[in-house]
């Protein structure tokens, strides 16, 4: 299968909080990623989109209660830095770890994601996406661009997550052609989430999910390929 052509060759990530100040505090200082823009997503919902390499951190910051919700299988946050190398935690309890470029072959940014069968994955991953497979000693690493999924069987690993509550709850891949990169990720056994929409002049988006249920974004972004068609 051949590889989904990224219309950005990095991948973002998302979270949902009620807890701005501390997070925006504690990702821009103690982290070290600037705040890019602010992006009004709805009635009750900014997101605060902070850049890591290229990448968006996406803080959604909801007016109503974010539920607690039982985790996704999206375990951590890893980005390359000039940094010391060390483990955080949020304050929202979202684990990061700086770590030196060349890690487990981590260049820029990886998620580290627990899953219940690593063999269901890596079909996953090889045929929706067509990510080239490297060497992770862990379990199996999937190149996404200039970022790393890294995946580690668990066989209590989360199945299902709702997609709204704490902690990291999704990723997105940015693509030129969201119907396209929808039909091809559910004829290779992906589920359906969301069917393709449009977000006014911003962009047109879907969701699907990985065999463990995690949330998977595909956004056609207007700022990014230039049209919506």
């Amino acid at each position: 299968m051949s590889e989904m052509k990224l219309a950005k060759p990095r991948f973002d990530i998302g979270l949902a909080t009620n807890n701005l100040e501390s997070m925006r505090d504690f990702w821009q200082k103690d982290v070290g990623v600037p705040l890019d823009h602010v992006l009004k997503v709805k009635r009750g919902q900014n997101q605060h989109r902070h850049d890591v390499m290229g990448s968006v951190l996406k803080i959604n910051h909801f007016e109503e209660t974010v539920p607690d919700a039982p985790p996704a299988g999206y375990l951590e946050l890893l980005v390359a830095s000039d940094k010391q190398p060390q483990s955080l935690v949020d304050p929202d309890g979202n684990a990061v770890s700086l770590v030196r470029p060349g890690v487990d072959g981590i260049s820029q940014i990886a998620v580290r994601v627990g899953v219940r069968d690593l063999a269901a994955h890596k079909r996953f991953y090889s045929e929706a996406f067509g990510f080239p497979e490297r060497p992770y000693d862990k379990g199996l690493a999937f190149q996404a661009g200039e970022g790393l999924i890294l995946l580690e069987e668990d066989p209590s690993a989360p199945s299902d997550a709702e997609f709204r509550g704490k902690g990291w709850r999704y990723i997105t891949f940015q693509v030129f052609k969201v119907d396209d990169e929808h039909k091809r990720v559910l004829d290779a056994g992906g589920r359906e989430a969301l069917a393709p929409v449009t977000l006014g002049k911003t962009a047109r988006i879907s969701m699907v999910r990985d065999p463990d249920g995690n949330w998977i974004e595909l956004s056609q972004r207007a700022s990014i390929v230039g049209s919506l068609d």
